[in-house]
């Protein structure tokens, strides 16, 4: 029995949106444990296969076929088949047989095109972090330029959100910096001002002590230039008086 083509695009649909939900929540998970740093390259004999976007893939190939036989003939047939390209292209990548012909890295987000000589043979992949997403295996030059070409694109697309994000971080740490800078600027001019403040007062009760000093012996000048000229009014009166009658005295 036949499925009605917009029956199967809406079976198609649900099951294409939960997986790609589940395989958001793995990824947060994963993103919780490390957190990839944008722009990072991770040796290509790390890179590790990803489940959750074989899951993806292996769920849409099965929805599409129109009966539930033909799903359940395909789907371990197509799962193998992408399982056994990443496998193949690792174990090739650990022997040293492959030549890397390009590699573009986006964020955490990276495609490679590989050629393996000895078949003439392109093998395209997909990755994250240090997770195999994606491997194409063909023998079609062209073909293989355009898949990596494709895989560039979309590793442009899918690190966009992680490089704002490597921007927003680095923007955070720099004024979280700045205020630290200013915060302690802040304290020094503090202390500075407690320091001229306390001086101040200081200087202030000096002050005021050195005027009230001046004040006293200004008044104690006075009073003894004032005994001063009394005993000189004195000692000329003594003199006057013992040398009179004698002469030369007016």
């Amino acid at each position: 029995m036949k499925h009605p083509l917009s029956l199967r695009r809406a079976v198609l649909l649900a099951t294409s949106c939960a997986l790609l939900q589940h395989g958001a929540f793995v990824l947060a998970a994963q993103g919780e444990e490390a957190a990839p740093i944008a722009g990072t390259r991770p040796a290509m004999n790390t890179l590790t296969p990803q489940p959750v976007a074989d899951a993806l893939r292996d769920a849409a190939m099965g929805a599409a076929v129109p009966s539930s036989a033909a799903s359940s003939a395909s789907a371990p047939e197509t799962a193998s088949e992408a399982q056994g390209n990443v496998a193949e292209l690792m174990q090739m990548i650990q022997d040293a047989k492959l030549s890397e012909l390009r590699t573009t890295y986006n964020g955490s987000y990276g495609a490679s095109l590989f050629f393996y000589p000895r078949e003439v043979t392109y093998y395209i992949a997909l990755f994250q972090d240090k997770h195999f997403w994606r491997v194409i295996k063909s023998a079609d030059a062209g073909r293989a330029e355009a898949i990596y070409a494709g895989f560039v694109q979309q590793t442009a697309q899918l690190s966009e959100v992680e490089i704002q994000r490597t921007l927003l971080q680095a923007q955070k740490s720099y004024i979280e910096d700045v205020i630290a800078l200013s915060e302690e600027r802040a304290k020094r001019l503090q202390a500075d001002l407690e320091v001229a403040r306390s001086q101040q007062a200081k200087v202030n009760d000096y002050q005021r002590q050195t005027q009230s000093e001046a004040a006293a012996l200004r008044e104690e000048k006075e009073r003894a230039q004032a005994q001063l000229r009394q005993v000189q009014g004195q000692v000329i009166q003594l003199q006057r008086q013992t040398e009179m009658g004698l002469p030369g005295l007016k």
